[in-house]
């Protein structure tokens, strides 16, 4: 089958990516630079120069295809740009809907986020939840509009969405994966005491073909295989690496003054902020999403967390992650 991806040089793009070309399919794969289209060449797609704002590109990427996979997007917080964020994750989205429209192609896999879902604190979100009314992130307004604009689109072209929690596993260490990475480590002096949900990212992009192959038209599915407090996944991976950190827990309260005083301090210099009150707030919030529809309706199988976070661990150390910075020692 002919095929066509945004955003195959990122973490969860890549892996869907190579998830396709395992299954045989051909896959036409749009490059921002000759950089990205080598890197995707590499992972046996054909790259198509573009961007998600250029009708052109977008036309020669779709045509012919008789599935789309939209996951490039802008996922940061504190963004210097809302503005550029709001471009590519909705204005994006809409050029992406309209190229694949003019096409016929025939059904878009559209990748959104769990943060869409907009549940409540404490609440365990799921694909019916009520949107709280606000939002914890400009990231989440952008993909609330980006989910918006992709299931409104004409009724000809069949639109599943796929929303991915926190996507961990081999390749991530950014993100949340950078937390992961300095507790592995050993190097994590502080943590907030809240609740996230992960799911792998091999599960993340078999999620992706199996909305394409048995989602419903209209519908969106959580991928999320666990929820873990920030003890318990500490405490797995203490037990996967045998190195501990003298993390401290520090109240809520005070990570959002914290974020005050850093967010106001790096301002003042001209520079971005390691931490911003964006940023507290969304983690103070926590998250809990409910993955079952995805595993009833699309028969996706979730990689036990212990597996991922040994997966991850091992790429840690093939990587030279882990080794520790010259000066430094690990406890």
């Amino acid at each position: 089958m002919r095929v066509a991806i945004t955003g195959g040089s990122g973490v969860v793009g890549a892996a869907v990516l190579r998830h396709l070309v395992a299954a045989a399919h051909e896959v036409r794969a749009l490059a921002r630079s000759d950089a990205a289209a080598a890197g995707l060449a590499a992972l046996g797609a054909v790259p198509v120069h573009g961007d998600l704002l250029d009708r052109s590109a977008l036309g020669a990427l779709v045509e012919g295809c008789e599935r789309v996979f939209h996951v490039a997007g802008v996922n940061e917080l504190c963004p210097r740009d809302p503005g550029l964020m709001w471009r590519v994750n909705v204005e994006g989205t809409r050029m992406v809907v309209e190229a694949c429209s003019e096409a016929a192609v025939p059904r878009l896999v559209h990748t959104s986020s769990a943060v869409t879902v907009g549940q409540r604190s404490g609440e365990m979100g799921h694909e019916e939840t009520d949107h709280r009314g606000w939002y914890l992130s400009e990231y989440e307004r952008s993909k609330v509009g980006a989910e918006m604009v992709a299931l409104a689109a004409p009724a000809s072209l069949e639109v599943v969405a796929v929303n991915p929690s926190s996507v961990q596993g081999p390749g991530r260490a950014t993100g949340t994966g950078r937390i992961l990475l300095a507790a592995a480590r050993g190097r994590l002096p502080v943590a907030i005491d809240t609740t996230i949900s992960f799911v792998d990212v091999d599960d993340c992009a078999r999620g992706h073909l199996l909305a394409a192959e048995r989602g419903k038209p209209g519908q969106r599915y959580l991928l999320s295989g666990a929820t873990l407090s920030t003890g318990e996944a500490l405490g797995l991976l203490t037990s996967l690496t045998g190195r501990t950190s003298r993390v401290r827990m520090i109240p809520p309260e005070a990570l959002a003054v914290a974020a005050w005083l850093v967010e106001a301090v790096f301002s003042l210099a001209g520079r971005r902020p390691p931490l911003c009150r964006e940023m507290a707030r969304v983690m103070r919030f926590g998250h809990r999403y409910d993955g079952s529809k995805a595993a009833v309706e699309l028969g996706l199988e979730y990689t036990p967390v212990a597996n991922t976070l040994g997966r991850t661990v091992r790429w840690f150390e093939e990587e030279g992650l882990l080794q520790p910075e010259k000066g430094t020692k690990i406890v």
